[in-house]
């Protein structure tokens, strides 16, 4: 009889083997590294202080006071998790506030709060979609985009990143495609920084009878005069579908919400499995939440807003004086230009890109590495990004740990270690 193929053997010849081994011989290896205090400016990482310019606390609000005392208000009084989901035993009045907060500062007629950020995408994209529909997504998208269109077997038709002649061409394939036709994009890409180009966008997605929704991941808290991000940013807000966001970033907590009509809100609230077959987000998580919410909303979020920025500002100019390859600022419709608080350092080759990284955290600074299949093939980068929380100081020292690193990193890659006889 034939044997059937044993299914773990891709675990044991997969193309990242090497270099895996590779990485752990020289420690080298970037991923799961150990944090060991809370998430600030400076963090203590397996030993030692190291500036943090690798996480996305943009507001720096993991350890203000309000936010630590909603988060224990909650555990106090609800415990530590709910055991079900918030479609059967695991709805919370502060679930439903949170929703009603969201809403009303987005300016939209509802939201529904996921235990996660993945799952709002997932939950929302798969549940709306259907085969026989059409998604057309940008190929900087998130993963969990890119996951839900997977999961709802529509078609699926993707542009070349912020290309808007290649968006037009899939709209009009689109059109003879049936069903529905869903225009998804990232408001902020999280690798590159760069924005959006959502007022070509939203004309063209109403030229062509498109819906859109925006990935405000990497916006909520950071873009816009009250911090509601890219769509505010541009004055889209009213021309804009859906909008997607975290708490994981400059909400210091960790969920997703999706905001849009009451209807399809209402829709995803009965439909979406990510919704209904999840454990509702734990107690501690939306306090947290909700009290950074209302900070952003309060007269310290514009003030937080600017600090960011201006941080992001500085890094890149410091990274370009210094002769690194960084994005360019986008242009606004009004002729300024903005850097988001992601800054790429693009280095092109993987192994430079790991030996980089490894260099600078022995400096004392972390940041973290994008390699291939999170970039194209040849486009590794070392992504930074910078909190409202940093000091001028802590930015200093690491474009000093930068400009070190740029001078000493070696082109070859390392070699494997000789095995013991």
């Amino acid at each position: 009889m034939p044997r059937a193929t044993d299914l773990f053997e891709k675990a044991r010849t997969h193309e990242r083997l090497e270099q895996l081994q590779i990485a752990r011989e020289h420690d080298l290896l970037p991923y799961f590294r150990l944090l060991e205090g809370p998430a600030g400016p400076v963090v203590e990482m397996e030993g030692r202080e190291r500036i943090m310019l690798g996480g996305n606390n943009y507001l720096g609000l993991t350890e203000h006071p309000r936010v630590v005392q909603a988060a224990r208000e909650a555990l106090d009084r609800y415990g530590t998790g709910v055991t079900g989901s918030r479609f059967m035993n695991g709805t919370l009045p502060i679930h439903l506030e949170l929703e009603r907060e969201l809403a009303d500062w987005l300016g939209t007629d509802g939201a529904l709060v996921y235990s996660a950020g993945y799952l709002a995408n997932v939950g929302c994209i798969a549940t709306l979609l259907e085969p026989g529909d059409t998604v057309i997504c940008d190929s900087g998208d998130h993963a969990s985009i890119l996951d839900a269109v997977s999961m709802s077997r529509a078609r699926i038709r993707p542009f070349r990143h912020n290309r808007i002649d290649k968006l037009e061409r899939m709209l009009e394939r689109a059109a003879t495609d049936g069903g529905g036709v869903l225009v998804v994009v990232d408001g902020v890409f999280s690798m590159e920084g760069d924005l959006a180009n959502l007022p070509e966008i939203v004309r063209l997605c109403r030229e062509h009878g498109a819906r859109l929704m925006v990935d405000e991941a990497h916006g909520v808290g950071v873009l816009g005069e009250r911090g509601t991000g890219a769509c505010e940013l541009f004055g889209l807000e009213d021309e804009v579908d859906l909008r997607m966001g975290t708490f994981s970033k400059s909400l210091a907590s960790c969920g997703g919400f999706i905001a849009g009509p009451a209807d399809v809100i209402d829709f995803l609230r009965v439909q979406s499995r990510a919704f209904m077959f999840t454990a509702s987000a734990v107690p501690a998580a939306v306090g947290a939440a909700l009290a950074a919410l209302r900070l952003i909303r309060s007269d310290e979020g514009p003030e937080l807003f600017a600090r960011v920025l201006a941080n992001a500002r500085y890094l890149h100019a410091g990274l370009a004086e210094l002769g690194f390859e960084v994005a360019e600022p986008t242009p606004l419709p009004d002729g300024s230009e903005l850097v988001t608080p992601i800054v790429p350092v693009v280095v092109g080759d993987d192994w430079r890109a790991v030996m980089m990284w490894k260099a600078l955290y022995d400096s004392g600074v972390y940041v973290n590495v994008a390699l291939y299949p999170a970039v194209q093939r040849g486009g590794a980068l070392l992504r930074t990004s910078v909190s409202a929380s940093h000091e001028r100081q802590h930015l200093d020292r690491a474009l000093e740990a930068f400009e070190r690193v740029g001078r000493s990193v070696p082109e070859a890659p390392p070699q494997p270690l000789a095995l013991s006889p």
